[in-house]
């Protein structure tokens, strides 16, 4: 079985990965100024050099700065969290995630038929 993934994104690293995927490739500085919460520039430090650490992040080192880029695209971490979640809670089963917002009422009948009518769409373009 292959090595799991360091993936989960906490709350505060996935802030943190939304600036830069937003930004671009941004220093600590500018990660900072881009996060709608302030948080001390050490804070930021660290919790990049952990993301990079997980292979979240790529650095390299510009003058005196290290400049800070995604090493996995929004829609990858995503596609990842949204698998995470359903293997968890749901057993593997997306029928029981769907099946658990309708009965919750996180999304009607009319939104599902929307939604199947796009997935239509989008299988004959």
């Amino acid at each position: 079985m292959a090595k799991r993934e360091k993936s989960g994104l906490t709350k505060l690293e996935l802030q943190l990965m939304q600036v830069i995927w937003r930004r671009g490739a941004s220093t600590v500085s500018e990660v900072q100024e881009g996060l709608k919460q302030e948080l001390a520039y050490t804070t930021v430090q660290t919790m990049l050099n952990i993301l990079e650490r997980k292979g979240k992040l790529r650095r390299q080192l510009e003058g005196r700065a290290y400049v800070y880029s995604a090493a996995v695209s929004e829609e990858k971490a995503s596609s990842h969290a949204v698998r995470d979640l359903i293997d968890r809670m749901f057993g593997g089963s997306s029928e029981e995630l769907v099946m658990s917002l309708i009965k919750s009422k996180q999304i009607d009948a009319k939104t599902v038929a929307e939604l199947t009518k796009r997935v239509a769409d989008e299988e004959e373009a």
